[in-house]
């Protein structure tokens, strides 16, 4: 294919999890891809070191209009993915201004670029789960009502109804990717899934000595992060732009994930008491602690999506299952804390 004949595609959020993952996919589709990175004393390119050189990367920001619109009219893409987010929900709570900026006024931002500069330009933003919050029905669907219990999820509330406000008051194609939790051994350390297969790692290997974590009973839909891209791939290449639910369909709690966790790497775990004062014990030394600080102010109990529509529509499955997944993590994190050995994520 000539160069010029290349599509082009601009991503925020490229050095995140999926980012990397979605810049990786569009390069193997022979696209050119830039991507949103923010201005840093020390950038952290760890998960698109591997893919740096095919990349254009542009300093900007989410929460400044004007960086956006001087990036966009400069690259002048066909494709734009907005991935870029405050996305720790736990975290959202403690700046939930900064969260409502960047989460929900930066979708705006864009939007109104892409409408004044090209409304041709087709339009992905990462939607979440997390709109669900207090779960209205089970599964969840794209006709679900949604009930946000964090400050993450009222600022992608804001973020949906805007693409929608858009796509239909301005004819724009403009998509919301209403994707259930998908993980990788890219994942960030604080979420709750890699934070248990690193300490199953580093704890295998004598290099940590607890697990602490909040509510062991929240139940989520876990899936695997390369699966989910190129369902957003897809979103941008129907004949006409539609909200989509991806998810595996099925559930999980975060009890059962540190349990086949752990059985993997060879420790069990002898669960006790109830409650707070619950702990696992092994060999006389504690694994798991609960603490209050991990809990959530307002909590999302059960989440698990119904993908039936895009399923139907997209051609779209997710390949890969939690046990898979969960395997793959912690196989991945038992080579990246193994002493004395230069690893590499996966």
């Amino acid at each position: 294919m000539l160069t010029h004949m290349r599509k082009k595609a601009f991503i925020t959020g490229i050095s995140g999890q999926d980012g990397s993952y979605l810049a990786e996919l569009l390069l193997e589709k022979n696209y050119e891809v830039h991507g949103l990175i923010r201005r840093s004393s020390s950038p952290n390119f760890e998960r698109i070191n591997h893919i740096l050189p095919q990349l254009t990367l542009h300093e900007g920001d989410l929460s400044d209009a004007t960086s956006l619109k001087r990036i966009v009219e400069k690259v002048h893409p066909q494709e734009i993915y907005n991935l870029g987010a405050m996305s720790h929900v736990r975290t959202s709570f403690d700046v939930p201004e900064y969260t409502a900026d960047v989460d929900g006024v930066g979708v705006l931002r864009l939007l109104n670029i892409i409408r004044n500069f090209d409304p041709k330009i087709r339009f992905y933003q990462a939607s979440t789960s997390e709109l669900f919050g207090k779960v209205q029905q089970v599964p969840q669907t794209e006709l679900t009502p949604f009930y946000p219990r964090s400050p993450y999820a009222i600022a992608k509330l804001y973020a949906y109804w805007t693409v929608v406000n858009f796509r239909e008051g301005y004819g724009l194609y403009a998509c919301n990717g209403i994707l259930f939790n998908h993980e990788s051994p890219r994942r960030g350390e604080t979420f709750v899934s890699r934070k248990i297969t690193l300490a199953a790692a580093r704890i295998a290997h004598g290099l940590q000595e607890k697990l602490v974590l909040g509510n062991l009973d929240a139940k989520r839909d876990w899936g695997y992060a390369k699966d989910f891209v190129e369902g957003m791939w897809l979103m941008l290449q129907q004949p006409k732009p539609e909200d989509y639910v991806l998810a595996t369909g099925t559930t999980t709690t975060v009890r059962a994930f540190v349990e086949s966790t752990f059985r993997e790497v060879g420790l069990p775990i002898e669960w006790r008491g109830s409650g707070l004062s619950e702990k696992g014990l092994h060999n006389g030394r504690v694994l798991i602690e609960i603490s209050p600080e991990f809990f959530r102010p307002a909590e999302v109990d059960l989440l698990i999506g119904n993908p039936a529509k895009a399923k139907k529509q997209l051609g779209w499955e997710p390949k890969t299952n939690v046990d898979e997944l969960m395997r793959m993590m912690v196989h991945s994190d038992l080579q990246l804390t193994a002493p004395n050995e230069n690893c590499h994520r996966a």
